[in-house]
């Protein structure tokens, strides 16, 4: 079993050494780079096991386990973002919008944010009110940047703040199952959602 010393130091690793690429780089799909101490009934391969608490933009406190039970469309972005992170959100948004009524009520979306500094849980509140995104089934998460760094890592997606407080970031997409496992990657912006629109609707018909 790996500490969280231990795996923090894989995540630095990594994104040092991805750091050049980070707009551009993303996983190949499905997999889980690393293996986390259980903690409950979570499989090896699920991001559920991380001991990580976040905030959300209603400012309540949770584990990524308390996602658990639905499948989530999970995204790290920022709200002062210009160009990448608009087309990400309005991604979620298409695939949101191809599923069914019923789908969607058992599908989860999620955006984690990298900016720890200006983007609060009321930065995030006013985000989702801009936006208009969905309170019973958008989640916007707040964390703290080593938590950040482990999330990343696990999710295969690598950032790097600038000077003037932007953001170099992988554009990814992830598909987590009720157990919290990537089961898909949709890497790129503007790309073609049917593959992910598909997973989605026979994980939500589960």
């Amino acid at each position: 079993m790996k500490t969280k010393t231990t795996i923090l130091g894989a995540v630095l690793a990594l994104l040092v050494a991805g750091t050049a690429n980070a707009t551009d780089a993303g996983p190949a799909s499905c997999c889980v780079p690393t293996a986390l101490p259980a903690t409950t009934n979570f499989t090896d391969k699920s991001l559920y096991q991380t001991e990580s608490k976040w905030t959300t933009d209603t400012g309540k406190r949770i584990k990524l386990g308390e996602l658990k039970g639905k499948p989530q469309v999970v995204a790290m972005f920022f709200a002062n973002c210009q160009y990448a992170c608009p087309i990400i959100v309005n991604d979620m948004k298409r695939i949101e919008a191809a599923l069914t009524a019923d789908q969607r009520t058992n599908v989860g979306f999620t955006l984690v944010s990298f900016d720890t500094k200006r983007d609060t849980p009321a930065a995030l509140a006013a985000y989702r009110l801009t936006h208009a995104l969905p309170a019973d089934n958008w989640t916007l998460l707040h964390g703290e940047p080593d938590d950040l760094l482990e999330l990343a890592a696990l999710l295969g997606l690598q950032f790097k703040e600038d000077a003037n407080g932007q953001f170099a970031h992988s554009n990814v997409i992830t598909i987590l199952n009720a157990q919290g496992e990537i089961v898909h990657q949709q890497i790129g912006l503007n790309q073609d959602i049917k593959e992910t629109v598909r997973i989605l609707r026979q994980l939500a018909a589960k």
